[in-house]
């Protein structure tokens, strides 16, 4: 947990360094549907739910909304950086709001401390709740984003049987994922055309994408992120 203070000041610059960054931080006008019928989705605008059709309703003292992207300065659904999945659908970080997000950097051609990260991930996924089921992503960003192409990423998430449910690959620019990396406090470099040596740090983020817990190290006891992952999910 040392790491999280110099996390939480470049969070606070990223945020601040953001074109066209809203200052405003009072009430924000939001709408849902009166059933729930999409449970705390809300909208920015007044209209019908998509589901039921009846007319959105106003929820008040409401201060972000998943229209308008509004997010605590401590958020990293402020970074405008745009990824790509191992199934090549482009996203940005606030797609994935409300969920709860285990996230760890690796590389698909690792063969030292990635497979290792990759079983310490699985085993924190096999351990979570049967109840929290659809509300945590277990994330692998790429730190090799020029190798990790959405194919190789694609084959990868196969050959580990982490292509479905929870499991979600990202890639992005190698100025995005040094950005984002300097956020985890990740710190890695290239070694040779197809070796890094990097840190190995798993990240839990709560739903609003404010960083919880990191778990630093390989194979170490996951007690603590999964009780912070479980107190996560309660707040929700």
């Amino acid at each position: 947990m040392k790491n999280i203070p110099v996390i939480l000041f470049i969070l606070f610059l990223a945020a601040g360094c953001k074109n066209n960054q809203a200052t405003d931080h009072g009430t924000t006008v939001a709408y849902h549907c009166p059933m729930q019928c999409e449970g705390e989705k809300t909208y920015a605008e007044k209209g019908s739910c998509p589901i039921c059709k009846m007319d959105l309703v106003e929820v008040e003292n409401t201060t972000e909304t998943a229209s308008e992207g509004k997010f605590t300065d401590m958020s990293i659904y402020n970074l405008p950086s745009t990824w790509t999945t191992q199934d090549g659908e482009d996203i940005q970080l606030k797609d994935l709001q409300g969920d709860v997000l285990v996230m760890v950097m690796i590389y698909t051609s690792c063969k030292a401390a990635c497979p290792r990260l990759v079983a310490d991930m699985r085993n924190i996924e096999e351990r979570l709740p049967e109840n929290s089921k659809g509300k945590v992503r277990m994330i692998f960003v790429s730190i090799d984003p020029e190798t990790d192409t959405p194919e190789r990423l694609k084959a990868f998430a196969i050959d580990n049987k982490m292509d479905d449910g929870p499991w979600l690959f990202l890639r992005s620019t190698e100025e995005n994922t040094r950005e984002f990396a300097a956020i985890l406090a990740v710190s890695y470099k290239e070694i040779s055309p197809i070796d890094f040596s990097h840190s190995n740090i798993i990240s839990v983020f709560n739903h609003k994408g404010e960083l919880a817990f990191q778990q630093e190290g390989l194979g170490v006891n996951s007690d603590n992120t999964i009780k912070h992952i479980n107190e996560a999910l309660k707040a929700m």
